[in-house]
């Protein structure tokens, strides 16, 4: 049984996202870590670094290659990271004379972190499609139901009347600007970490910036300068993530609302309850709190990481694993719920 939600057995009913999970499981980081090592080899040889035929065998055994996994875990467990056993099991596959060639002049981080970087370049266009429709199907209930009257409510309290559009705006206006955001981000391009043993590429002398930016160029990723211990861009990425589900939990903070006072909206389906029969629980709706509620805690932690000692931080790169992965599945599972809410709603409003 798997302890996550985002996995479970039958929590994932609620709280998963196969998609997303696609490109976040061993699966995909792993081929991700051969794609770069395959592009460094060819880059290398490129620039006249290694042979030719070295590194027409390295992309080719990283093509087809598939590591122990239970060495790997081992690995993990002497190492603190993956890619040193990794390194270890695919020198084991290649000529002897080759396997030198192998990840030269590389680290374990830019490894990591460049697969981090393929992947959600994969994983971006997957959350700006879906808060692309949230925004459509919201847009559809403001031209459906745009003039009906709503009671507004200030500090849980009856205030003055409203309509629909005002309150459907207050939903609408916030997923738009992280929309423009998320495009920006993905548009702007996910960056390269090629940075050596400490960050300086000190094996490549006068041509290291142009083996990075080559490298970049290979890969489909932006050039920039070694960012190791600079993780102000992921922590970013992580408020986006924050500023979505937020968004998101607003809109079903306030679903949940109305449904509990009646009279204002009417929805299909709804969630069965085992001792109550009549009822119907918004359960979509409170899921979309809890999601944002999780990712709120997430954030908190995502910026700990900032907190780099010198040219790498083992402890605050590590944590970064255990809470980005959750909160992209969590914003991923939000948007996909947020979606079936809003399909369900079939009227807002009174006349």
């Amino acid at each position: 049984m798997n302890a996550t939600a985002f996995a479970h057995p039958f929590l994932s009913g609620l709280f998963g996202d196969d998609e997303i999970s696609e490109h976040l499981g061993a699966e995909a980081d792993i081929r991700a870590m051969l794609t770069f090592e395959a592009a460094l080899a060819h880059v290398q040889a490129e620039a006249d670094m290694v042979p030719q035929t070295a590194a027409h065998s390295i992309v080719a055994t990283c093509k087809n290659f598939w590591p122990d996994m239970g060495q790997l875990k081992a690995g993990v467990a002497a190492d603190g990271v993956v890619v040193a056993n990794l390194v270890k099991q695919l020198r084991a596959a290649l000529p002897s004379d080759v396997a030198g060639h192998l990840h030269y002049g590389a680290t374990s981080q830019d490894v990591i972190d460049t697969s981090l970087m393929l992947r959600l370049k994969s994983i971006f266009p997957i959350l700006i499609r879906r808060l692309q429709s949230v925004i459509e199907h919201l847009a559809k209930l403001n031209e459906a139901h745009e003039s009906r009257s709503l009671m507004g409510y200030t500090r849980m309290q009856a205030a003055i009347p409203i309509t629909v559009g005002d309150r459907v705006s207050a939903w609408q206006a916030p997923l738009e600007r992280s929309l423009q955001r998320s495009i920006e981000m993905l548009k702007a391009g996910f960056p390269v970490q090629f940075g050596g043993a400490a960050g300086s590429l000190d094996k490549f002398g006068a041509q290291g910036q142009a083996l990075r930016a080559a490298l970049a160029a290979e890969l489909g990723l932006v050039d920039w300068p070694q960012w190791q211990s600079q993780r102000d861009l992921i922590v970013d990425l992580s408020n986006l993530l924050s500023l979505i589900t937020g968004s998101l939990g607003k809109f079903g903070q306030d679903i949940a609302l109305m449904a509990e006072i009646g009279g204002e909206i009417t929805m299909s389906g709804g969630g069965a309850s085992s001792a109550m029969a009549h009822k119907q629980n918004p359960v979509t709706a409170e899921i979309l709190v809890t999601l944002a509620r999780f990712n709120a805690v997430q954030v908190s932690g995502m910026h700990h990481s900032l907190v780099h000692e010198q040219e790498r931080s083992g402890a605050a790169w590590s944590l970064e694993w255990l809470i980005l992965p959750q909160m992209l599945l969590a914003t991923g599972a939000s948007l996909l719920q947020a979606n079936k809410l809003a399909c369900s709603i079939t009227s807002l409003g009174r006349d």
